[in-house]
């Protein structure tokens, strides 16, 4: 038999999920209405109340999850290039496969980050400087074992989370015979702008 506290839980990512089936390119999660949500999850409406406070909260919570998914498969990814040693395509096709496995929660983080909910946004920046900042230890530790170094390790991330962002959600909206011609176009941009912090370091130096 199912527990009270099994049941909440099951119920709570109902709502959660119906959420995220709603999410594509036409229907940002601020034109989600909470009726539509529970309509989705089927439950009666005021039923929504006893798991989130209202539709920020349950966007708060969709925020985590897909921050939370994001550095999680990205941590594999770490993973695969230890044992491949391709840095910039492994952790690239990783950040595909995210987009495969987690497109509308891609979609809220890219536009509730400029969405009308100051809450939300707060979360979504949050989770990218979280994202970011994991990225720029990954530079760093891959400068120390090249014998590289790059100046400004922090924008540098910030630059390739943006580009990345931005490609991701390019190809989330093209069709998939498209795909392969983003992601070189991804992988120079960030090849390139490596380059350019690592001859801008070199600049630096007496």
């Amino acid at each position: 038999m199912t527990s009270r506290l099994e049941q909440k839980t099951l119920t709570r990512k109902r709502l959660l999920d119906a959420a995220k089936q709603e999410l594509s390119a036409e229907r940002s999660f601020a034109s989600l209405s909470l009726r539509e949500v529970t309509r989705g999850a089927d439950i009666a409406a005021p039923a929504f109340y006893r798991h989130f406070r209202d539709m920020d909260d349950l966007g708060l919570a969709l925020v985590d999850e897909a921050g939370l998914a994001l550095r999680q498969l990205m941590r594999e990814g770490r993973k695969r290039v230890q044992s491949r040693g391709e840095v910039i395509s492994t952790s690239i096709s990783t950040f595909v496969e995210y987009l495969s496995s987690h497109g509308p929660e891609f979609r809220l983080l890219v536009g509730e980050g400029h969405g009308a909910s100051p809450e939300l946004r707060a979360a979504v920046q949050r989770e990218r400087r979280y994202f970011a900042s994991e990225l720029a230890e990954d530079i760093e530790r891959l400068a120390k074992h090249r014998g590289r170094a790059f100046a400004d390790v922090a924008w540098l991330a910030d630059a390739m989370v943006a580009l990345a962002f931005s490609n991701g959600q390019q190809m989330m909206d093209l069709p998939e015979s498209q795909h392969a011609e983003v992601v070189e176009r991804l992988m120079r941009q960030i090849y390139l702008l490596m380059l350019g912090a690592e001859r801008a370091n070199e600049m630096k130096q007496p």
